[in-house]
């Protein structure tokens, strides 16, 4: 297939060296694939950082939120034989589960869409109360009228489900709780509403009957959602064989909202394809990727925190091209140039 991906020469963008951690005694591990927005002339990014905490010698610790917002470090003593410490990403301490890093959302601002910078006056986002306490994730920004809605997985030893927040300012937030029940995450809602109903992709979990697929919902408000449908399984043997989940707000186009999304197989391997779907009922697919649109090939994308991994939940559109940001081996932050026209020759109507 032709290459229609167009990397740019500055990746990887932002790595764990870029950032200063959250506050003493945490070391930033990874940086992953940011939500994106346009803001007063500026490229935004909601960048999710995860981070661990320095370890003492025999013992295990972990950070968690309380319910107050602030970040606590529980201690293990490795000799304990309630803890199970055998998975670097999950321990086990007395049958309750716990995450090795706990994520958190910041925002950065470019002039030039290459060199992202903070700044104190749009401080981060951190997770707090009950279903928050391991931390918030994968944050998506779709943008409706004058109010950007932020989508972002919330974690904690309930579950994983989808929260939302709205801001007009990137300074004052809105909280609205949970919108999508555990087990569900890879939330994007579409940048306009169709016949006065929002649409919003998400991702419920099944791990006896059904699987990680691909959903699409509706709502009055934005906030409460329903009639919910399908759109996309795994297909076996394909890039998708093991799971998939939404990217960004789709776009729309003359053939139908273009959809790029994230696939995964059994051995973890993360790609991107491609959904078109219809215009007036999105429920409706007109076709999908036979294979990926982009894959891991670069050095940053297949070694990392954990390699072979391309994945995206953010991009800003300019006529015919998608500037694409992405998440490159659950460690960097890289930029792609993408063509809609050349995506839409891509696409199998019968895959």
């Amino acid at each position: 297939m032709k290459n229609i991906v167009a990397r740019d020469g500055h990746n990887p963008l932002l790595s764990p060296k870029d950032l200063q951690p959250s506050q003493p005694g945490m070391i930033i591990e990874c940086l992953l694939n940011p939500g994106v927005f346009t803001f007063q002339g500026k490229t935004g990014i909601v960048l999710r950082v995860a981070e661990r905490t320095e370890q003492k010698e025999g013992m295990v610790s972990v950070p968690i939120y309380n319910d107050a917002g602030e970040l606590e470090i529980l201690d293990f003593s490795k000799d304990d034989p309630k803890l199970d410490y055998s998975d670097a990403r999950v321990i086990t301490y007395d049958g309750e589960q716990y995450l090795t890093t706990i994520s958190h959302l910041r925002i950065l601002f470019s002039d030039d869409g290459i060199n992202f910078k903070e700044s104190s006056e749009f401080p981060p986002i951190f997770g707090e109360g009950t279903y928050e306490t391991y931390g918030i994730e994968d944050c998506r920004v779709s943008q409706i009228g004058d109010t950007y809605f932020l989508t972002y997985t919330m974690v904690s030893s309930n579950g994983v489900g989808v929260g939302l927040k709205t801001t007009t300012n990137w300074k004052d937030f809105e909280s609205h709780g949970m919108v999508f029940s555990p087990h569900n995450k890879d939330c994007a809602l579409f940048e306009e509403t169709i016949d006065g109903r929002y649409y919003a992709f998400h991702r419920p979990s099944s791990p006896e009957l059904g699987g990680n697929y691909m959903w699409i919902a509706q709502s009055p408000d934005g906030i409460h959602w329903g009639n919910h449908k399908c759109i996309a399984r795994t297909r076996s043997g394909k890039f998708d064989s093991a799971r998939l989940g939404a990217g960004a707000a789709p776009i729309k186009t003359e053939k139908g909202w273009l959809a790029i999304y994230h696939g995964a197989n059994h051995q973890h391997r993360y790609c991107l394809g491609a959904l078109l779907l219809d215009l007036e009922d999105p429920s409706k697919v007109i076709a999908r990727s036979e294979t990926p649109i982009m894959e891991p090939e670069e050095t940053y994308e297949k070694v990392g925190f954990f390699g072979e991994v391309i994945f995206t939940n953010g991009h800003v559109v300019k006529g015919d091209d998608i500037y694409m940001y992405y998440g490159a081996s659950d460690e960097h932050v890289a930029l792609a140039t993408l063509s809609i026209s050349e995506i839409l020759k891509t696409l199998d109507i019968n895959a």
